[in-house]
């Protein structure tokens, strides 16, 4: 992997498209400007870029209100992704630098091999001086098996190329102190060093154009962390914001500092990218054996079982006071897990999630 400072922007729709959702030209050019004379200054930039569905609708919505049906967002969002990469095409060529389009879905995270060949083609493209601009393959993502933001995925991808920076560009001055909708005195907050529930709290809602807005930002923000990698959250419309953040200037945008040990690719994707299909309730001594001693999960400390799950879905774990202690992947179904909390004399200590497959999440 290269030794250069590699940085991920992630731009969302709201900030990629116009109000009528085509591709902001003037401002998509100014952005490529911008990243270009990082890459000209030695750093890698990798775009994760939104915006094809409302590209898409765009050229073919008529002025209707958007659809809400998947299917049907994914028909559009082909119809989207060509026109919003060639307007990318177009902006940088103006500035002498070409792009590649790489369009990533949850498997190329969570298999091995997939995770590389994806870590390997944006290598390449690096090497070879190209500007990657990535998006979720949404014309044929599995509604079930999807990352449903471009927050969440550009965290992934700036653990994926070992990025020392995540930036996502939006249309706030940053993280506010409160919904700006509803409070005209909201502040920024310069810097975050942890999270807790006060900064859900003040996320809000989704934005109007996008899956996403300050809540999706807030999480992403979290995987980046807990990947070790900073993250920002900055705006879209202030011109040199990018040279700024890169030399350090911590009055642009909210700074996420990242967390000094970080997950391995397999476990970030268990803790974050993976969703929860039930819930496992633990005592206390397996709360501690978890999260002091690097213990599996075993069956004779479980109290109570809920949800419908099956063998290898992602499962949170819960102490006595409700507060999440970690999160992994279970070994059998719910009903075959409720039936071996229930002996009560087994003849073994059966392990219902792995070490292995399991990850301490107090703090996140």
């Amino acid at each position: 992997m290269s030794s250069a400072t590699r940085l991920v922007v992630k731009i969302g729709s709201s900030s990629v498209t116009g109000p009528d959702g085509a591709p902001a030209v003037d401002r998509l050019t100014r952005l490529a400007q911008e990243i270009a004379q990082l890459a000209a200054s030695g750093t890698e930039v990798v775009v994760v870029s939104s915006g094809a569905v409302a590209a898409g609708w765009a050229a073919i919505g008529e002025g209707k209100p958007r659809p809400q049906t998947p299917a049907v967002l994914q028909a559009v969002s082909a119809v989207g992704q060509h026109r919003l990469m060639s307007t990318w095409a177009d902006c940088f060529s103006l500035v002498g630098r070409t792009v590649g389009q790489v369009l990533l879905a949850p498997l190329d995270f969570a298999d091995r091999q997939q995770y590389l060949h994806a870590r390997q083609t944006l290598e390449q493209l690096l090497a070879l001086g190209v500007i990657p601009v990535v998006n979720e393959n949404d014309a044929v993502a599995d509604d079930e098996i999807r990352f449903g933001d471009n927050d969440r995925l550009a965290a992934l991808v700036a653990h994926l190329v070992g990025a020392s920076r995540l930036v996502m560009l939006t249309d706030t001055p940053g993280l506010l102190t409160a919904d700006p909708r509803l409070d005209a005195a909201a502040s920024l907050i310069e810097e975050v060093t942890e999270f807790d529930r006060s900064l859900e709290a003040v996320a809000g809602g989704p934005s109007a154009l996008g899956s996403g807005g300050m809540a999706s930002k807030l999480a992403a923000a979290r995987i980046a962390t807990w990947s070790g990698v900073e993250a920002v959250i900055a705006p879209a419309d202030l011109p040199g914001a990018l040279a700024a953040i890169e030399i350090g200037d911590a009055t642009v945008g909210t700074t996420f500092r990242a967390r000094p040990a970080s997950l391995s690719a397999r476990k970030l994707w268990i803790a974050f990218a993976r969703a929860a299909s039930g819930r496992v309730h633990v005592d206390r001594g397996a709360a501690h054996a978890l999260t002091t001693s690097g213990r599996s999960l075993l069956a004779p400390g479980v109290v109570a079982i809920e949800g419908a799950f099956d063998e290898g879905d992602a499962v949170e774990i819960i102490d006595e006071q409700g507060a999440l202690v970690a999160k992994g992947l279970i070994r059998c179904g719910a009903s075959e897990a409720a039936a071996l909390v229930a002996q009560t004399e087994p003849s073994s200590d059966p392990v219902l999630v792995h070490r292995d497959d399991l990850v301490v999440l107090v703090g996140a």
